[in-house]
């Protein structure tokens, strides 16, 4: 079965090639049409969906440090708890000193353990403060990441939309696509690609339109355009490089 395809794709004249060639230019420009009526649908759901996750990231970052500072707190108040009891353990052993000198090292004892209270308790303070404040902020995370959702929402619908309305039309114009390129060689396949890609509105094969270029509009010799009517050769635009026809050739008989 590969070896007959060979054989034919060998057998088809310079004609029926560059009428493969143009009827493909013709189907990839619909495709092209179809997809500009997408618009920058696709690129604006991509962003969304990478702004959402970007968000994500941060919300989990701002749960994540409000877990520390609840930690924090926590801790501090461990910390006081602690204190409370050295002061205890402390003013009972003062009820029990035997000189001056001890009740005094006791004293700074109990003093500098105060003195950690109140720095626990200053902290303590601070951290509330921050829990308030990053609150607000994962509030406001929390609803932006709500509002950009239901703007994903909606353009992923927008986007569906259009694609299912075009669907079909896609389905036969890959199928037209795959025959066309059935009959055209590799060679001249890559030519039209590449030609193609480089092109900024995807035409890799013109017809001749008053006597110029389809494509950048440059003038055509008398010459040129006598051997592009006898589709005897490949011809490209000496300007462009682009693949030129005669503008009939698909009303003509092979």
């Amino acid at each position: 079965m590969a070896q007959n395809a060979k054989v034919e794709e060998k057998d088809l004249s310079v004609e029926e090639k560059l009428k493969a060639l143009y009827e493909l230019q013709q189907i990839d420009s619909t495709i092209d049409r179809i997809k500009l009526l997408r618009g920058e649908l696709p690129l604006e759901v991509q962003d969304l969906e990478d702004e959402i996750s970007g968000l994500e990231t941060r919300l989990e970052n701002l749960n994540a440090e409000l877990k520390d500072i609840e930690v924090q707190i926590s801790n501090r108040k461990n910390a006081i708890k602690d204190s409370e009891a050295l002061i205890k353990k402390y003013e009972e052993q003062q009820n029990k000193v035997r000189n001056n000198r001890e009740f005094d090292s006791i004293a700074k004892e109990i003093e500098f353990q105060k003195l950690e209270i109140q720095l626990a308790e200053k902290r303590i303070k601070e951290a509330k403060a921050q829990i308030v404040a990053k609150n607000e902020v994962i509030a406001a995370a929390v609803a932006n990441i709500e509002e950009k959702r239901q703007e994903l929402e909606s353009k992923r619908r927008e986007l569906e939309e259009i694609i299912d309305e075009t669907r079909k039309e896609e389905e036969e114009l890959a199928a037209k696509s795959a025959a066309a390129k059935a009959k055209i060689d590799e060679r001249l396949l890559v030519a039209y690609n590449r030609i193609r890609g480089n092109a900024r509105n995807g035409l890799a094969v013109v017809p001749v339109d008053r006597d110029a270029c389809g494509g950048c509009f440059n003038r055509i010799p008398p010459q040129r355009q006598m051997d592009i009517k006898l589709h005897k050769k490949i011809t490209v635009c000496e300007y462009c490089g682009r693949i030129l026809v005669d503008a009939n050739i698909l009303g003509d008989k092979a």
